[in-house]
């Protein structure tokens, strides 16, 4: 039995990477800002690296064809510090691709992906995880679209003031009209909406004031797993109404009650000795000191496919996709360790009864129709 799922795993890789699969969120470039510096000679990226989740050898075990690479900074940088933050995780994501030309491609449209992964290649998009990234600026959004980011998440934990997150108290009852504005010219531009992060009245809002599909780059269903970062079941079928994709993400806390209640319990903990649960910087020591005697409850495959199905039965199966959220947590679910894990996911869900046909929908085929679409509109508005 175990060479034989070793086998339909293996063939499950070569067949995603034709599909493609398309990861919808990776932040491997902060990680490696934080390991390394952004010194690929100190943390290449072509060998096994087993203290981060990603690397060349295990994209490609893992059947991975194309990546959005979230070039994520903190909300706990503002303004001028922000975008220059984000500048410099675009110029690593340029200086990992020109370092492994016969690996990875730059890519910002849906045919460049295509063409790259005819070539052999792991295509490369960007995505900017947080309002807060564009300086209140639509100026800084067009420089953003034009250096190659395809899509912006509205927030990240902190609300911006054009818009609530899903973990920061709410101000605005969702996008203001300058939040609109930037949704609108996100269309123009030809950048996908990304909802992941905000809160469930943003989300409405901005489906409301769209012109192009959206995409949740990495969320879950809040009917499956009832945290603020998951996607509300009405939200989930406006979601299927407007052509847009729900990536689901790994991310244990999102994933499992329990690891929610886990994760939750150590916020409490974070406010209670006055420190801000939405900062990394004050959340993960307490998740870590947490860890070594009271670990959180493990999540699970089988629980990773709860969210999946659930998403295709509300949203439908042109609406379901995976973003992994690798190297932007602490904790992963069991069986899904990194990003060779697909395969696992793939022959679980194949075994359910899944066919290949939705199953390459699931994979890539709709996160590459919402960019086609998103690429339509904005040559509409042009």
């Amino acid at each position: 039995m175990v060479a034989e799922a070793g086998l339909q795993t293996s063939e499950l890789a070569e067949w995603l990477r034709k599909v493609p699969l398309v990861d919808g969120h990776n932040d491997y470039p902060w990680a490696h800002r934080d390991l390394a510096g952004y010194d690929l000679d100190s943390l290449p990226f072509d060998v096994d690296q087993p203290g981060v989740h990603t690397d060349l050898p295990r994209l490609r075990r893992g059947g991975v064809g194309a990546q959005y690479w979230s070039v994520f900074v903190p909300a706990s940088l503002a303004g001028e510090a922000a975008v220059i933050a984000t500048l410099e995780q675009i110029a690593f994501v340029r200086r990992l691709v020109d370092r492994h030309p016969g690996a990875l491609a730059f890519t910002t449209t849906a045919d460049q992906v295509d063409a790259a992964v005819a070539s052999g290649r792991i295509a490369c998009l960007m995505g900017a995880e947080g309002g807060h990234q564009i300086g209140g600026s639509l100026g800084v959004l067009a420089s953003l679209h034009a250096l190659g980011v395809r899509y912006l998440t509205l927030t990240h934990n902190d609300n911006v003031p054009w818009a609530d997150s899903a973990t920061d108290r709410p101000v605005l009852g969702g996008l203001n009209g300058f939040g609109r504005e930037v949704v609108s010219e996100m269309n123009r531009l030809g950048i996908v909406v990304d909802l992941s992060h905000v809160s469930a009245d943003t989300m409405r809002d901005a489906l409301q004031a769209t012109m192009a599909p959206v995409m949740f780059s990495h969320s879950n269903a809040r009917a499956v797993c009832d945290v603020v970062r998951n996607v509300p079941d009405d939200v989930l079928a406006r979601l299927g109404d407007n052509g847009g994709v729900c990536m689901v993400t790994f991310v244990p806390a999102f994933v499992s009650p329990a690891a929610g209640a886990w994760y939750e319990e150590c916020q409490r903990m974070a406010v209670e000795r006055g420190l801000d649960p939405r900062d990394f910087n004050d959340l993960d020591p307490i998740l870590d000191q947490r860890a070594l005697t009271d670990p959180p409850p493990p999540a699970t495959i089988d629980q990773v496919i709860e969210h999946i199905e659930h998403v295709r039965e509300v949203a439908g199966v042109d609406a379901v996709g995976l973003g992994g959220d690798f190297d932007g947590t602490q904790f992963v679910t069991e069986g899904l360790p990194d990003v060779a894990g697909y395969p696992a996911l793939f022959a679980a869900l194949e075994d359910r009864g899944w066919s290949r046909a939705d199953l390459a929908k699931l994979a890539g085929r709709n996160a590459l129709r919402v960019l086609r679409d998103v690429e339509a509109v904005a040559a509409d508005s042009a």
